[in-house]
């Protein structure tokens, strides 16, 4: 015992003379750079990666310039009808040419007839990963990304933009939930390849962005499906995004973001294990099973204001048109975020 207690106090002042070397004034002094101009780094996306707040664009986070290391923190609340997400994560930018992220996703599902499943499941002794008040679900994604080719901001002069290609891990710790949902994963990878050109001649800023995935709803609700019998794929398929932002003065922004989503779920049934959903139709009225079937999973859309006072931290407001997600539809509603930069 005295040797496990001794161990943790020496990983413990390891940890804490590290922590201390990270954060000293010498250990920055000759990486330290903020040299870019107002947001042309992006702020804080839903997946942690620099770029709009669903859409990772191809410039690296941060406002390091290629002589330095920048990044920030940054968090994020979005509250819709059926649920409410909560982000929180940061990014790192190293040289104008590296970026390594991280996000965790809480996301509180308000649905009532998911509610009287899991109050079911939980009569029957049967764990499907739902509450019956409150089914929550977690994810951590990890993110790279690495500039290839061309510079955004400083050759204007030039048609050809700025492009990156990069790389999520996504992990979702609800993994009885996410086969309850019907996806055939709880984790998965994605790769993807975003394209960025600002012309100052008009303020504005484009970027394209294809990414290779099999995520349902950015990979909370899981990768994949599942049919009936139990045969299960996740297939990739590339799907396609899309920012716009115009500059109405140096340091704020409005515009709009795409991103395209797949077809997975549609149409599938909530997998409640043993349970009879027609013993549920008593409960729930005569709709039961158009209310456990997943709805057509719809496209992002998003109008977005953002607005940076100084480089040290910005903000985003945005209405966001996620349509329907799970077994519920209509998800539209407002988002708030925040970036911290150091």
């Amino acid at each position: 015992m005295q040797n496990i207690m001794g161990r943790k106090r020496q990983a413990a002042a390891i940890a804490a003379a590290l922590a201390t070397a990270l954060c000293s004034t010498s250990t920055w002094a000759g990486g330290y750079d903020d040299g870019k101009v107002f947001l042309t780094g992006g702020v804080f996306t839903v997946d942690g990666a620099g770029g709009g707040g669903a859409v990772p664009w191809a410039t690296i986070s941060g406002y390091e310039t290629r002589d330095g290391i920048n990044g920030g923190v940054g968090f994020t609340y979005a509250n819709l009808p059926a649920l409410q997400l909560t982000v929180i994560g940061g990014a790192v930018g190293f040289f104008d040419r590296f970026e390594l992220s991280y996000a965790q996703h809480d996301l509180s599902l308000n649905l009532s007839n998911l509610d009287t499943v899991a109050l079911a499941a939980e009569a029957a002794g049967l764990d499907i990963g739902t509450d019956p008040w409150n089914s929550t679900i977690k994810m951590d994604v990890l993110g790279a990304k690495l500039r290839v080719l061309g510079d955004a901001v400083y050759t204007s002069d030039s048609w050809v933009p700025q492009v990156a290609i990069g790389g999520l891990w996504k992990k979702n710790s609800s993994e009885e939930l996410m086969h309850t949902l019907g996806a055939a994963k709880s984790k998965d990878w994605e790769a993807y390849v975003a394209a960025t050109k600002v012309f100052f001649r008009y303020s504005t800023l484009v970027n394209l962005t294809a990414r290779y995935t099999a995520a349902n709803e950015i990979g909370l609700t899981g990768f994949g499906s599942c049919d009936d019998s139990g045969n299960c794929q996740s297939k990739k398929k590339v799907r396609l995004e899309a920012s716009v932002a115009h500059l109405v003065a140096k340091n704020t922004a409005i515009g709009f973001e795409y991103q395209q989503h797949g077809d997975n779920l549609d149409g599938r049934s909530v997998n409640v294990g043993d349970i009879d959903l027609s013993a549920l139709t008593a409960i729930l009225g005569g709709g039961t099973q158009s209310a456990l079937t997943q709805k057509e999973e719809s496209d992002w859309w998003d109008i977005f204001f953002a607005y940076a006072p100084n480089k040290k931290i910005s903000f985003v407001i945005a209405y966001l048109m996620l349509g329907n997600i799970a077994v519920s539809p209509d998800n539209n509603g407002f988002y708030f975020s925040t970036h911290l930069t150091f």
